[in-house]
């Protein structure tokens, strides 16, 4: 499971940048019209709520979770969703927390 983590967080942070990069390179850092873009419909509001909503669900399973099973530098997942998304975050954290297992286990 760990690989499978681990490739969903490689994919989540291409994916997403590379439609940035098409927006950077048509528009460069215009905020106002990212954020324009991105309210601009009914259909680009529902995504981003979803993604809103996912995300501080995200954090919230992330402190939970993460100290439960005493993950270290829980703070680098909270950046990693305001930096890329929950497509890096997630995967990202997942695997960490596997990994963390797999040591406890070898430990013990």
């Amino acid at each position: 499971m760990k690989r499978f983590f681990l490739c969903g967080a490689i994919a989540g942070t291409v994916l997403p940048f590379t439609f940035l990069a098409h927006f950077v390179q048509a528009n460069g850092l215009d905020a106002s019209v990212f954020a324009h873009q991105l309210f601009q419909n009914d259909i680009a509001m529902f995504f981003a709520m979803d993604v809103v909503v996912s995300a501080v669900m995200l954090w919230g399973f992330i402190l939970l979770e993460g100290r439960k099973q005493r993950i270290p530098h829980l703070w680098i997942y909270i950046l990693c969703t305001l930096l890329v998304g929950v497509s890096l975050a997630l995967p990202l954290f997942l695997f960490s927390r596997e990994r963390t297992a797999a040591a406890s286990e070898a430990d013990v």
